[in-house]
């Protein structure tokens, strides 16, 4: 992945993209990729000071690879969400995701981020997830048990830039 390019300005092609990515990284409900599409559809129409939903796509050449969906949390001094991170299976472990979430780090400092939140379930099945965001330097900052359903709790990790 030695050519991967990042592009931080959706396009209207992109809310399909982003559906077809998120659909082929796994893990997610077809709700949560409903509300992925939203929000780049709300980018799009309201703009990026309006909507705060930053977006960053992994490109190698013209072919996809992966997207990031992040943005400043309100009535917050300098913290950000990291939204969404997808990566197709057939691209995961090859440090696409790494670069990607180096680079979401990279651009939200510089917008005057100090720290970054990642909310994600508890279930089992988030495991590599979990993994994914511990490898990248995140700690567990709470778990707020059944917060999704029953047994399925809420994770919060957490990183100072």
């Amino acid at each position: 992945m030695s050519g991967l390019s990042f592009r931080d300005t959706p396009r209207p092609a992109d809310a399909e993209l982003v559906r077809k990515l998120a659909q082929e990284s796994g893990g997610f409900s077809s709700r949560d990729i409903e509300i992925a599409v939203e929000l780049v559809q709300e980018r799009l129409a309201r703009g990026l000071a309006a909507s705060g939903y930053h977006f960053l796509f992994a490109e190698e050449g013209s072919d996809p690879r992966g997207y990031a969906c992040y943005g400043p949390i309100p009535l917050t001094a300098a913290s950000w969400d990291l939204y969404w991170i997808a990566v197709p299976k057939n691209v995961q472990g090859n440090g696409v995701g790494r670069r990607l979430m180096a680079e979401v780090e990279r651009q939200a400092k510089a917008f005057g981020a100090k720290h970054v939140y990642i909310d994600t379930s508890g279930r089992a099945d988030y495991a590599r997830s979990q993994a994914f965001y511990k490898a990248a330097g995140y700690r567990l900052a709470a778990n707020l048990p059944d917060f999704y359903a029953p047994g399925d709790a809420k994770l919060i990790f957490a990183k100072g830039l």
